[in-house]
């Protein structure tokens, strides 16, 4: 490219940004709005997972890991031809092997013919952010969702639209939030590695099922702490999907698991319940330790769940992971936690199981 070129092609990328910075904007406090994704609203601030009856409760990084946002998101309905937001994080947090977007960002979804789709996202900068997410669009009334970080928790959020336009209430319930699935685990669970926040399969579950799904994944720590079975008991859920076992070895697993499962069932007795092995994840085909610490894991579920099936617990359901992830090992970024291409065959795979449990519970 000519020196000329390149000084004509920056000017026109600074005259598109100031074009759209300098849009009238005023902005809107997200507090006013519809929060999806929580289990309760007894929290530290309006934007965290873990109740304060957790605070003391919980181990350290259980308890910050709560302060997170993954499945969290807000509605609202607008006729702006642009939306733009101010965030301020908790943690300034960043991730080696993980997109910023996807660690502090924010997605935001429109709803076209009873289908979410997507519009754009945030980009991060730091703990202080402001951007203009998308401009130039029709000016019609439309419903949108806006994710927030997977990775990270928000202090405040600010929803900004053109002046002139109007911003309100959602006036469609999606998605549906009446007996909502519960996804516990990891730090898949959580998110990771999913480049922006509507990509992790909690959300893209949510979509496909049009049904809200609450994110309870903690990174590294999913080891069945009994405070989290309490938490799970809260808002009578339809389904609880339990993705946990990468984190736990067979004797924690043999140690916790029927005092977790005891802990629902006294309260949501019935509730329907899907365990699901641990994934291949394609590091195990090579390192030998990671394959054994895999097997051996998924053997503990297997034998925890046949001895649960038999001391009575009811509607308990198992699901092979073999062929969650499709057979070309492409799937994660560091070989075990997933790319976008992961977090959608994943969800893809486990869909038509919790819908027909969904009906299940609903009859």
């Amino acid at each position: 490219m000519t020196q000329k070129k390149l000084i004509v092609s920056v000017y026109v990328f600074v005259c598109c940004v100031v074009t759209a910075m300098g849009q009238s904007l005023k902005y809107y406090n997200a507090d006013d709005f519809p929060l999806i994704g929580k289990m309760s609203d007894d929290t530290e601030g309006r934007y965290a997972r873990l109740p304060l009856s957790c605070k003391g409760e919980s181990k350290k990084w259980v308890w910050i890991l709560g302060q997170d946002t993954p499945g969290l998101a807000v509605r609202f309905a607008t006729n702006s031809t642009a939306i733009a937001a101010k965030w301020v994080t908790k943690r300034n947090n960043s991730m080696s092997h993980m997109a910023m977007v996807g660690v502090k960002g924010l997605d935001l979804y429109v709803l076209k013919s009873g289908k979410w789709r997507y519009v754009r996202c945030a980009r991060p900068k730091g703990k202080e952010n402001e951007g203009v997410i998308i401009s130039d669009m029709k000016g019609e009334m439309n419903e949108y969702m806006l994710y927030l970080p997977l990775y990270d928790g928000i202090e405040t959020l600010e929803i900004g639209i053109e002046e002139k336009a109007v911003i309100r209430q959602p006036q469609v319930e999606s998605p549906v939030t009446e007996r909502p699935v519960i996804c516990y685990g990891t730090s898949i669970t959580q998110g990771g590695c999913a480049t922006r926040p509507g990509m992790a399969y909690t959300n893209i579950l949510s979509r496909m099922l049009n049904r809200e799904v609450v994110n309870l994944g903690f990174s590294g720590h999913g080891h069945l702490e009994y405070e989290i079975a309490e938490l799970m008991t809260h808002r009578n859920p339809s389904v609880i999907v339990m993705d946990f076992i990468p984190n736990v070895s067979a004797s924690m697993l043999n140690e916790r698991i029927e005092r977790f499962m005891s802990i629902i069932e006294d309260k949501i007795p019935g509730v329907q319940i899907l365990f699901i092995e641990h994934v291949p994840f394609p590091l195990a085909e090579f390192n030998l330790k990671k394959g054994e610490w895999m097997e051996e894991s998924n053997e503990a579920l297997r034998k925890a769940f046949r001895e649960l099936k038999k001391k009575g617990y009811q509607n308990l359901h198992y699901l092979k992971s073999e062929h969650l992830l499709g057979e070309d090992g492409e799937s994660t970024v560091d070989g075990e936690h997933f790319t976008d291409l992961g977090f959608d065959r994943f969800a893809k795979g486990i869909y038509p199981v919790v819908k027909k449990l969904i009906r299940h519970a609903e009859r």
